[in-house]
């Protein structure tokens, strides 16, 4: 399979995946961070994972456009702000099987899950991860499979 995990910070779920995937590709904006990442896929020997520096909603479209890459999965973990209505139109395009949506942020996963639903995907499972003891605050992971897969 063929990942890409956007919004990837240091390479964590990008690695972990690399291990099971033919490929990940992770995006990221943070300079330091795609370094890192860099560096961990090194000392973890994994040579099947590539980290891009870049707005997931810039490098995304510009790498299934003109290079007609495509994911068998996506992985994303937006900020709380959620995804750009840019990047899932490229991810409904691209049509991958499933699609991971990590979020801090209910609402916002909310409406990205919603605008996915709407566009052919199917929740398959949902699990909220109370990272943040007697805050209000919850982190979710989001499964979604495309309909008639």
């Amino acid at each position: 399979e063929t990942v890409y995990d956007l919004y990837c910070g240091t390479g964590t779920i990008s690695l972990f995946l690399a291990k099971k995937a033919g490929r990940v590709i992770g995006v990221e904006t943070v300079s330091d961070a795609v370094k890192n990442a860099k560096r961990n896929a090194e000392i973890n020997n994994l040579n099947n994972v590539c980290f891009l520096e870049g707005k997931a909603e810039e490098v995304m479209p510009e790498l299934y456009k003109k290079e007609k890459l495509k994911a068998d999965v996506v992985v994303v973990d937006p900020p709380r702000r959620g995804c750009d209505e840019v990047l899932l139109k490229t991810i409904i395009n691209m049509q991958p099987e499933k699609v991971i949506y990590v979020s801090c942020d209910p609402a916002t996963l909310a409406r990205d899950i919603r605008i996915l639903s709407d566009n052919g995907y199917l929740i398959e499972s949902v699990r909220p991860y109370d990272q943040f003891v007697y805050t209000s605050h919850v982190e979710s992971v989001v499964k979604l499979t495309r309909a008639g897969v």
